[in-house]
């Protein structure tokens, strides 16, 4: 059976969805999706090539500093372009 957020689908769960389709909904309410952007505009993936003791040095700054290694990256990236 499929489950949405572990609890199981019913048909009456089905059929109140399509209901709802069917009435339609308002786009402004939706939540948006997606990551929010970056800077001036959408972001880029780049990838990068890192031997064991930087990343291990990357991975030791994010948890010290309680962020994601991107995060880390990207405040390293700007602060050697500033």
């Amino acid at each position: 059976m499929e489950t949405v957020n572990g609890v199981p689908v019913t048909d009456e769960m089905i059929q109140e969805w399509a209901d709802e389709a069917e009435r339609g909904y308002d786009v402004e309410t939706l939540r948006k999706r997606g990551r929010k952007p970056l800077g001036d505009g959408p972001a880029r993936v780049v990838p990068v090539r890192l031997d064991n003791s930087l990343l291990a040095a990357l991975d030791a700054r994010a948890e010290e500093e309680h962020l994601s290694r991107s995060s880390v990256i990207r405040a390293a990236l700007r602060s050697y372009v500033a």
